[in-house]
């Protein structure tokens, strides 16, 4: 027995040894295994990964496909067919079923207004890129295009939107209107196409202020559709979480603008297609924007091709009032202003080569230097005017890349190092996965679906914008109040108008090397 009981120890260690030495091996190759079944799984499309799908290098970046699903065969609006398509993979599940109807609960109320007549493949993504980020409520004082009933059909659709048509009972009612009749917008009035414009904008901007006040608005902006509020600095890239940080004393917020730069001479959908801007003036040290000003402007006469001075964004409250279109005022004192450090307004500035030929045919003004200051404020615009108006097709297009689109990648990549550039992702995202979503398909399909019972209207309005538009395309803000009257009695300075009154805040371009 002794025997036996001896003989058998050596067995049970042996045998003890050959499992650990098993177990050891499992455990040291199934991690490994594992590893290469996710890469496997990955490498195939079996997993979906946020970060990789969503990286600047891949090829699937939103903007960066090379070509979009097409719209439904029920839509009726044939400008939207490559822009505004469905597809039935959602990117985002947080996008998924979202009726973009805000409840009277979320605070602070925030509402946009602005003067379009741009169609829905710009106006869609426009709009409910800012329902993203916590506008609720948007102010359209729509003409041409915009005015459309296929258009505005769909406009109106949409939660939250108000659209105010350009009748002549809108334009007799801003003939009577406060600042019509004051002398801060003076130098502005009766002449044609940006000044005309600013005039548009700044009597829109007066009455949308009556009504953000009846509509139980704190916050009110005016934008233009080619033009993205950037939230940059918050949590969640909300827009209602930077205003609701704002100091209650704090009456007007300013955002300083960023100029897209385009990198191609072909872009057909910009809020999906630029990533590239360059910075404001208000972002950058002073030594960072002068010393490398010269190859920024890259022979331009501006910093920024357009203006610089920014948008704003005021708080709704008694004797309120527009300052033009980038500012806002106060009757009764200084409005109380900040600026902000890193929230910006995207604007896509000649995004597409066709804005060259769009912009002359909104204008009559002959192409020659003296004349096209009657039209434009800015130096760039004038020089775009005239080179649309003289020039060959091909020689556009070579002044465009000139002038226009970034294709040194070098001097890119050094002013994206010095932060003159920057690359900002997050509304290409956002606007991508809308599309994606569905949520632009839906709503063009809602609106034709239903049984409108404005058509007609819609069609009458079309036909009076048609008959009072002048040779730039708009309805004259100098005919404005006119009546039968001469241009000289249409406007009167009432009498009790203080002259003291800053002059509106125009469109301004950023500050040039002579200021040092």
């Amino acid at each position: 027995m002794a025997g036996l009981q001896s003989s058998a120890r050596p067995t049970t260690s042996s045998s003890s040894q050959v499992s650990t030495s098993r177990l050891l091996l499992l455990l040291t190759f199934l991690p490994l295994i594992l590893a290469s079944f996710a890469f496997v799984l990955q490498w195939r499309g079996g997993i979906d990964d946020p970060v990789t799908r969503w990286s600047p290098d891949h090829h699937e970046f939103p903007g960066m496909g090379t070509s979009a699903p097409s719209l439904p065969t029920h839509s009726s609006s044939s400008d939207c067919v490559n822009v505004l398509g469905q597809s039935h993979s959602s990117t985002f599940p947080y996008y998924r079923d979202w009726k973009f109807d805000y409840g009277s609960d979320l605070r602070p109320k925030i509402c946009i207004t602005t003067s379009t007549s741009a169609g829905l493949e710009q106006t869609l993504p426009w709009i409910f890129y800012h329902k993203v980020i916590g506008v609720s409520t948007f102010f359209l004082f729509v003409e041409g295009k915009a005015a459309t009933p296929n258009v505005s059909r769909v406009l109106e659709s949409i939660p939250g939107v108000k659209v105010i048509y350009r009748t002549r009972e809108l334009e007799e009612q801003q003939a009577k209107s406060r600042i019509w009749n004051e002398s801060w917008l003076a130098s502005f009035f009766y002449k044609p196409c940006n000044y005309e414009l600013f005039v548009k904008q700044s009597l829109n901007m007066e009455m949308a202020i009556v009504m953000a006040r009846d509509f139980g608005m704190d916050w009110i902006i005016h934008l233009d559709t080619d033009e993205l509020i950037h939230p940059a600095g918050t949590r969640e890239y909300s827009l209602r979480q930077l205003l609701s940080d704002v100091p209650e004393n704090v009456d007007m917020v300013i955002f300083p603008n960023y100029e897209s730069s385009v990198e191609r001479d072909d872009i057909k959908e910009p809020f999906s297609e630029v990533s590239m801007f360059k910075k404001n003036y208000d972002h950058l040290p002073k030594d960072v924007y002068f010393g490398n000003y010269k190859e920024a402007t890259r022979g331009n006469p501006n910093y920024f091709l357009t203006y610089g001075n920014g948008k704003a964004a005021a708080r709704v409250q008694g004797h309120l009032r527009p300052n033009g279109a980038h500012r806002w005022h106060n009757y009764m004192k200084t409005p109380n202003e900040i600026k902000l450090d890193e929230a910006a307004v995207l604007h896509y500035t000649y995004p597409k080569f066709s804005d060259l030929t769009s912009r002359r045919d909104r204008c009559g003004c002959k192409p020659t230097k003296e004349d096209v200051k009657r039209c434009f404020m800015l130096e760039f615009d004038r020089a775009a005017f005239i080179i649309a108006s003289t020039a060959t097709e091909e020689e556009m297009r070579l002044w465009y890349q000139e002038r226009i689109v970034w294709t040194d990648m070098t001097l890119n990549l050094k002013l994206l190092r010095k932060g003159i550039l920057t690359r900002i992702y997050a509304p290409m995202v956002i606007i991508q996965s809308l599309r994606e979503s569905g949520v632009y398909s839906s709503v063009i399909a809602k609106a034709s679906q239903a049984n409108i019972t404005k058509d007609n209207f819609l069609k009458s309005v079309e036909s009076s914008n048609a008959s009072r538009t002048t040779t730039s395309g708009m309805i004259s803000s100098r005919k404005i109040g006119a009546g039968g009257q001469s241009q000289v009695t249409a406007r009167r300075v009432l009498e009790f108008i203080d002259d003291s009154l800053p002059s509106a805040i125009p469109p301004l371009s950023p500050p040039g090397p002579e200021i040092i």
